[in-house]
């Protein structure tokens, strides 16, 4: 893979790294305020806020393995 090509790789998991950001905190207040309006046990709370926290911890994970393939350059890929 060229250099020239990366950048555009990257870009494009850094645009699903956002969007997975912002759906989970949307979701996830969402949730939040139904759970609360409709009177849902808090184990549901508990439930949404796991999968909110997995989801982070995904995008984290992404944006270390872009920025660390970032980093090493072209030739120590």
């Amino acid at each position: 893979m060229t250099s020239a090509a990366r950048p555009r790789d990257d870009s494009g998991q850094m645009r699903l790294v956002g969007g997975v950001i912002a759906a989970t905190m949307l979701l996830w207040l969402a949730a939040n305020w139904a759970g609360r309006r409709y009177g849902w046990p808090a184990e549901y709370a508990f439930l949404a806020d796991l999968a909110a926290i997995g989801a982070l911890v995904w995008s984290l994970l992404v944006t270390w393995r872009i920025r660390r393939r970032r980093a090493a350059g072209p030739h120590e890929r």
